[in-house]
């Protein structure tokens, strides 16, 4: 049969997988978010276009095993210090209008640091096909959330034909070998499901920053060395 699951690990120094916030306090969420990935999937693909990214994340289902989960650290910013009159700029060193009167803006920036996932993205076997060759071939590079957080290694780690996204999770024991262990999971479902949790990572637009809600679950799966 064709495969319908594709698996990327993300590992690096630094992750951020902003949520809730987009001014001064910028969040981490515990898991890389589903907006989040299909942005470094539409990176391999050298798509960026609202309906673009909005179709590929609405034809892709994904959930997270959390193998290492890092230590959350905020990072204290302050921009616009540093001239005789604290300002905010532009990227064309002009006055950012939208900031109101001169000031020196302070802002938190929280990462999950040292952290390891192994992302499940299932959808029609056309397109798990082709997101793993742009994956291994990417149009632009990838990052983890951010823009300063860069991979350790190249995402991409096989694709499979599985049943559902935790026998996925529960099968594939990539890049981890200790003899037994458990591991937290969360799950995209439906809002029916025990457990089901909203959230809002379900991307619509990327030049808006608008967000549809989408709903997961929790699970704990116990791993062997023994398993695919």
């Amino acid at each position: 049969m064709a495969a319908n699951t594709l698996f990327l690990r993300l590992e690096g120094p630094l992750q951020s997988w902003g949520e809730r916030s987009r001014w001064s306090v910028r969040d981490t969420a515990p898991e890389p978010t589903k907006s989040g990935v299909i942005g470094l999937l539409g990176c391999a693909l050298g798509i960026n276009d609202d309906e673009g990214l909005r179709t590929l994340s609405e034809n892709l289902r994904m959930g997270v095993r959390c193998d290492q989960p890092g230590i959350q650290m905020v990072d204290y910013h302050t921009v616009g210090g540093g001239y005789g009159e604290p300002t905010l700029l532009t990227a064309e060193g002009k006055l950012k209008l939208s900031s109101g009167l001169p000031h020196t803006e302070q802002t938190w920036r929280s990462y999950l640091c040292d952290a390891a996932f192994l992302v499940a993205l299932q959808g029609p076997p056309d397109l798990i096909a082709r997101l793993a060759e742009a994956v291994q071939s990417p149009h632009w590079p990838f990052y983890l959330g951010r823009k300063s957080c860069i991979p350790t290694r190249p995402p991409f780690v096989k694709v499979g034909e599985f049943a559902d996204l935790e026998s996925a999770l529960a099968a594939d024991l990539t890049g981890f070998g200790k003899p037994v262990r458990s591991v937290r999971a969360v799950l995209e479902c439906s809002p029916a499901a025990d457990g089901a949790t909203r959230r809002r990572d379900e991307l619509t637009s990327r030049s808006l920053r608008t967000f549809a809600p989408r709903y997961t679950r929790e699970v704990w799966l116990t791993l062997s060395s023994e398993g695919g």
